[in-house]
């Protein structure tokens, strides 16, 4: 397996709709692998293919809490079919976006339709942490970042914060 590149915001690549993969082979399944493999590395609990250069409608998530074994969950092409009316707030952060957080509001429970690993057909109800992960990760795919859902005036506050820490960290 290999570590990808990560591509931070304000990366053109993070904001573009990505496409659709037209078949799970074994070259899918290889980047699918790395994917995994380079959100372990960076200790994420999902990564879209987006957020690595790649333009396709490919996830993985892994929300199994240290010391748990690991759960990796493939998603290509993946579509929200259902959204519950119920919603919940959580405090989310974003490898493209390091070292910054904030609280956004999602529904609480989603039913997603996608391929699996081998490109079978898959149904998956969400809830809780999951939940906000799928939701989280599926808009990268529609070059949405979670900052889109903050308030104005909170995502300038939060962009000028990773504009310091850059700052500091190029010092």
């Amino acid at each position: 397996m290999t570590k990808l590149k990560l591509y931070e915001y304000p990366h053109p690549i993070l904001k573009k709709i990505a496409e659709k993969v037209t078949v799970v082979d074994d070259q899918i399944r290889q980047f699918m692998d790395d994917m995994l493999e380079t959100m372990y590395v960076e200790s994420g609990v999902g990564l879209a293919a987006p957020q690595v250069g790649v333009s396709k409608r490919i996830v993985v998530i892994d929300v199994a809490m240290e010391g748990e074994k690991p759960n990796p969950l493939y998603f290509v092409n993946p579509e929200i079919v259902w959204r519950s009316d119920e919603t919940e707030v959580c405090e989310e952060g974003c490898l493209s976006i390091p070292e910054q957080r904030a609280e956004v509001e999602r529904p609480a429970s989603v039913k997603v339709k996608y391929l699996d690993y081998n490109g079978k057909e898959q149904e998956l109800l969400a809830e809780g942490f999951l939940a906000v992960a799928v939701q989280h990760e599926l808009d990268h795919l529609d070059g949405i970042l979670y900052i889109d859902h903050l308030s104005r005036l909170k995502r300038q506050m939060l962009l000028k914060k990773l504009e310091k820490l850059r700052k500091f960290n190029k010092e």
